[in-house]
């Protein structure tokens, strides 16, 4: 009887745990990018995972790396309604739908990591991020990714260069600056440019450092134009939460999500420094050219931007001006 009890006491005892274990919140994280090849993007989402995990929290999140769950420019609408939990996002992608966040895109607008941080803690990023929570998802973590152009036909350097080639722009603000040098514009996430340039529908792109590295583009360019002293394109792109989904969790829950984005950001700051570097010396390391932009180029291709993206922004965007004002004020 005895044995009897023990073996009964053991036997619902794992059933208890097992039940407790079935009974965890677990979380679909979604994003484009590559997985399990070292693009910063995933192992930020990846490592929110483990920490969330290990804080024990019953809390599961599982990644989907590489628009094996929802394509780029569907994770938005699908985070904003509950259908999706978490993702990384370039945030401009969802401009359509909140014409605000094409601030975050916006040529010559970030100079520098070290400016993308002091943003961070402005009022410009708590305009963006109440635009965002307005919209149904909220930042768990922040991330600016610095980028620059890359071409099968000539290298980009002043806007003359651009002239007469089919060119990715990755969002509004620069496909307006782009299109009045000369350029043809084509949209479409970063994930599809290497198809578009190897169809020929792509001459020339801009894009992160990042996508230039885990999306293989050195195979199809002849010129790389690195972000440099006067990087002209730097992205955000957060980890986001869908706030339906957030107010569902428990405050423990919340509060390891929370620690576990502080703990992706600061892994992100501490590799974007090397992600420029790393990106020039594959892209030499494989027969690719790569150029900088001097201050002379970089200040015409600013001049365009402030008669076309900065203005349309202030005259069409709810307090587009305000937005842009007070980005400019952060030194």
């Amino acid at each position: 009887m005895q044995r009897y009890l023990i073996s009964t006491a053991a036997a619902l005892g794992l059933a208890i745990a097992a039940s407790q274990a079935s009974a965890d919140t677990v979380l679909r994280a979604s994003h484009q990018f590559p997985g399990g090849q070292g693009d910063v993007r995933d192992e930020m989402v990846q490592m929110m995972a483990r920490h969330v995990a290990e804080a024990d929290v019953g809390l599961t999140i599982e990644v989907y790396p590489g628009q094996s769950l929802f394509k780029a420019r569907e994770q938005w609408g699908a985070l904003a309604r509950g259908r999706l939990d978490i993702t990384s996002l370039p945030l401009d992608y969802a401009s359509g739908r909140h014409p605000e966040f094409s601030a975050t895109l916006m040529p010559g607008l970030v100079r520098n990591q070290a400016h993308a941080q002091r943003l961070n803690d402005s009022e410009y990023m708590e305009m963006i991020k109440a635009v965002i929570l307005d919209g149904g998802a909220r930042v768990l973590s922040d991330a600016w990714l610095s980028g620059g152009f890359a071409s099968s036909e000539r290298c980009i350097t002043s806007p003359d260069t651009v002239e007469g080639q089919n060119l990715r722009a990755a969002g509004p603000a620069f496909e307006e600056m782009l299109e009045a040098a000369g350029a043809s514009i084509a949209s479409m996430p970063s994930s599809e440019v290497y198809t578009a340039m190897q169809t020929g529908v792509l001459d020339a792109a801009n894009t992160s450092s990042m996508s230039f590295i885990s999306f293989r583009l050195y195979e199809q360019v002849e010129c790389l134009t690195e972000p440099g002293d006067f990087a002209l394109w730097f992205m955000y792109e957060p980890i986001l939460i869908s706030e339906q989904v957030w107010q569902g969790l428990n405050e423990e829950q919340q509060a390891a999500l929370m620690e576990a984005g502080e703990a992706a950001e600061a892994f992100f700051a501490e590799e974007a420094a090397a992600i420029d570097q790393e990106m020039v010396e594959l892209y030499e390391e494989n027969g690719v050219e790569v150029v900088s932009m001097s201050e002379e180029d970089y200040n015409a291709w600013l001049e365009i931007a402030q008669e076309t993206s900065y203005k349309n922004f202030a005259e069409n965007v709810p307090n587009g001006q305000a937005i842009i004002d007070a980005a400019l004020a952060v030194e």
